[in-house]
C-alpha cells in the first residue's frame, strides 16, 4: 500500500492533466486546489499510519526483547546471590552465610532508596516557568480590561 501513495504522478494525484486545466476558470481552479490539498493530507495521513503501525511493531518487539533480558537479568542476580552464599558458606555455617548475604542486600537495596527520594526530590515541577506564565495571564488581563 505505501508503494501506491509514494509513486504518484502528477496526472494521478490531480486526476486531471496540466492541460485539461489550462481553460479553467479561478473558482474551478481553486476548488480544485482545495481537492487535492485534502487528498494529499489524507493520503500523507494514511503513509504516516502505515509507517508508524510498522515502526510500532518493532517497538513492541523491541520491548519484550528488553522484557526478556530484564528476566534473565534477575534469575542471574539470583544465581549470583546463590554463589555468594555458598561461597561463604564454605567458611561459615549456611544460615549465617544467607543472613549476611541477605543484610548486605538489603543495606544495598535501603541506600538506593534513598538516593531515589533524594532525586525525586530534585525533580520538582516547573516553578519559575509557572510563575512566568501566571505573571503572563495577569498582563494580558490587566492590558485587555484597560482596552475596554
Amino acid at each position: 500500500m505505501s508503494e501506491q501513495l509514494t509513486e504518484r504522478r502528477v496526472g494521478d494525484v490531480t486526476g486531471r492533466h496540466v492541460e485539461d486545466l489550462a481553460g479553467a476558470s479561478t473558482a474551478e481552479l481553486i476548488r480544485h486546489l482545495s481537492e487535492q490539498s485534502a487528498r494529499l493530507v489524507r493520503e500523507e495521513l494514511r503513509l504516516a499510519q502505515l509507517e508508524l503501525r510498522h515502526k510500532g511493531g518493532r517497538a513492541a518487539k523491541a520491548a519484550r526483547m528488553f522484557g526478556g533480558a530484564g528476566a534473565f537479568a534477575l534469575y542471574g542476580g539470583g544465581a549470583m546471590v546463590a554463589a555468594a552464599v555458598l561461597a561463604l558458606a564454605l567458611v561459615l555455617p549456611a544460615w549465617a552465610a544467607a543472613l549476611i548475604i541477605g543484610g548486605v542486600l538489603f543495606v544495598v537495596a535501603g541506600l538506593m532508596a534513598l538516593q531515589g527520594r533524594w532525586h525525586l526530590r530534585l525533580a520538582t515541577p516547573p516553578v519559575r516557568t509557572a510563575d512566568s506564565v501566571r505573571a503572563d495571564v495577569h498582563e494580558i488581563q490587566q492590558r485587555t480590561r484597560g482596552r475596554r
